[in-house]
């Protein structure tokens, strides 16, 4: 299990973040270790755009972190208690290391790991226990995301072992120790997952759990549901079953109902006796009730047809990169709700669980998608790629699928799903997803031709980019109509399933106009959307049930003669001021909502408040 780290009764958790020693190996060979001097580094931040050296700006290979941290003394002297260390995410192939013992390695990025560090750590109280991470961002044709190392060998261009990190995809490629470092308790007894699957009609719900308990075969569990004023709804004992809720309140996403987010506290406790001593442990995870289903024209939440009128993201800001940044994220959950925006998809890797955990809470519909971006290689279709992927996908499912938010897993970004062994790649992928997770359904966002995509045949969604008037006719915003509806038109005539605009935009520059419209002026891309909308409107009357704006707000890519800082298609700059298409959009989001909400009208200036 995977279960994100809380204080109960029976569990502490300590974060151990701030600043660690760092160093980044600049030896031919990357293997020079942790030797010679080092720097502070913050953590959790991307080491990128942390200092003055352009050298670490676009650092590959092997970067060393350490911190030496003080444990409480109950956590050293207790041999009926664990002590357990966890990374939120670390990009990308990560060794560890407690007092020079090696405890755990992983390969990829965005996601958790943890190790059980009891054994080296109890019985030296008073001793700091010292922290070793070494972290490798080389990307290979078989990480997810994918990527190939260059190496420049014309010695009359290039300086002696000069390589280049080559991707296939648009964002930079930051990298460190991302999301919080945690030290956390539990009894040596302990829950060690939770499985929630729900269904509900008007008057009563099922609640099906499934819990996993380590330490010992011979235990009692009890198990307690609460409604968000305390009072108990629904009691149950056992590792499996499940629970009645009568007249429940339902999950309902942002702008859906009046009690968007509403979640209940499923309390799980266990006993065991151990050595004569009567061991507890207690772990609480908010669970919010609600059904998700697919037609071949509609996507249901609780029944009800749902239009995603949303936005793709990213993590990515000044300075910190891809760390986690509490006021950034309050800032953009704001922005979010200011403009209406129902959903989003995690373009293009999961997200930290601090974000998902606001999502569940405020409504916001998620498309849970993988790091797999950037697929365009055969050789990254081959068995050790899948094998590979299937495991991400299966330390995906298992960190988010009790989250009510997350209403449909995406396996990939934009692959090369024309060629010849992509066919049997997603089938594979697609149907080892389903079996983790009958509940929800599945997709991949495809970029290829209606007629041409091996992949299309086995997703529930067809989500579809495309970006007419700017990667293709440059500047004709007149093709939109007519490109768009053939689009449309020629994906549910072949699949006859539902479709979401996963992507579309253009960049502009803030404070860049033009009338006429040109490329690159706040106008242009504000022309842009209102020919894309006008088409929207028409389709989502049948079949589409979703547009997705890229991008949320503008993010760092890597240098290139057509990105002047990063990529420019966000309606917020990336120090998340609106630009001219902001408010376009919030002005559709918002008239969408009160077409579709059963809720009195919300004009966009009561929205200002929200």
């Amino acid at each position: 299990g995977m279960l994100y780290p809380r204080d109960t009764p029976s569990r502490e958790r300590k974060e151990i973040g701030g600043l660690w020693s760092f160093r980044a190996d600049f030896s031919p060979g990357r293997d020079a270790g942790f030797t010679g001097p080092v720097i502070d580094m913050p953590v959790p931040a991307s080491f990128n755009d942390i200092t003055q050296d352009p050298s670490l700006e676009n650092y590959i290979g092997w970067v060393w972190y350490e911190k030496e941290v003080l444990l409480p003394l109950r956590w050293l002297q207790d041999d009926r208690s664990r002590v357990v260390l966890r990374f939120g995410s670390a990009h990308y192939y990560s060794i560890v290391w407690v007092n020079g013992v090696q405890v755990v390695e992983h390969e990829g990025g965005h996601l958790p790991f943890e190790a059980d560090i009891s054994s080296v750590v109890q019985g030296s109280p008073g001793i700091p226990c010292r922290i070793t991470v070494a972290l490798n961002n080389t990307l290979t044709p078989h990480t997810l995301p994918p990527g190939s190392i260059q190496y420049m060998s014309d010695k009359t261009r290039y300086p002696k072992n000069y390589f280049v990190q080559d991707t296939r995809f648009d964002f930079f490629n930051y990298a460190g120790i991302h999301r919080p470092v945690v030290l956390y308790t539990t009894p040596s007894v302990y829950i060690d997952d939770i499985t929630v699957t729900t269904t509900s009609s008007e008057s009563v719900a099922l609640v099906q759990y499934q819990v996993s308990v380590v330490g010992s075969r011979f235990y009692s569990l009890s198990l307690s549901l609460r409604d968000q004023e305390g009072r108990v709804v629904a009691t149950g004992e056992g590792p499996a079953g499940e629970l009645k809720v009568l007249n429940p309140n339902l999950w309902w996403p942002y702008l859906m109902h009046e009690s968007p987010g509403y979640r209940y506290s499923l309390e799980v406790k266990v006993q065991a006796q151990v050595d004569g001593a009567l061991l507890e442990d207690v772990y609480t995870l908010p669970v919010g009730i609600r059904t998700v289903h697919v037609t071949s024209t509609q996507f249901l939440i609780n029944g009800r047809p749902f239009y995603f009128h949303g936005v793709n993201k990213h993590e990515d800001a000044d300075i910190r990169g891809k760390g986690l940044d509490w006021a950034l994220i309050a800032k953009d959950f704001n922005l979010l709700r200011w403009l209406g925006a129902n959903s989003f998809r995690t373009s293009h890797y999961p997200y930290a669980e601090e974000i998902m955990d606001l999502c569940d809470a405020y409504g916001i519909v998620v498309i849970d998608e993988c790091p797999a971006v950037g697929i365009k290689m055969p050789e990254s279709f081959g068995n050790k790629s899948l094998q590979h992927h299937l495991v991400v996908m299966e330390e995906l499912v298992r960190r988010d699928k009790n989250r009510p938010s997350v209403v449909m897993w995406s396996v990939a970004n934009e692959p090369a799903s024309e060629l010849p062994p992509a066919g049997f790649y997603f089938k594979t992928v697609i149907a080892h997803t389903k079996a983790l997770d009958p509940s929800r359904p599945v997709t991949f966002v495809t970029d290829v031709n209606y007629a041409l995509d091996r992949g299309a045949p086995y997703v529930d969604v067809i989500c579809v980019n495309s970006y007419f008037s700017w990667y293709h006719d440059p500047g004709h915003l007149e093709v939109i109509p007519l490109q768009l509806t053939a689009q449309f038109e020629n994906w549910y005539k072949t699949y006859q399933k539902p479709i979401i605009q996963s992507e579309y935009g253009a960049d502009s520059v803030p404070g860049l106009h033009s009338d006429p419209p040109l490329m690159f002026s706040e106008e242009y891309q504000k022309a842009m959307l209102r020919e894309y909308h006008s088409v929207f409107d028409k389709k989502r009357k049948d079949y589409v049930i979703g547009e997705l704006i890229w991008n949320f707000a503008d993010f760092m890519t890597n240098q290139g003669t057509t990105r002047v800082l990063g990529n420019k298609k966000g309606i917020f700059t990336r120090q998340r001021q609106p630009k001219a298409a902001a408010f376009v959009l919030r002005e559709r989001y918002w008239r969408i909502a009160n077409e579709s909400s059963c809720l009195p009208p919300v004009t966009t200036s009561h929205a200002l408040f929200l």
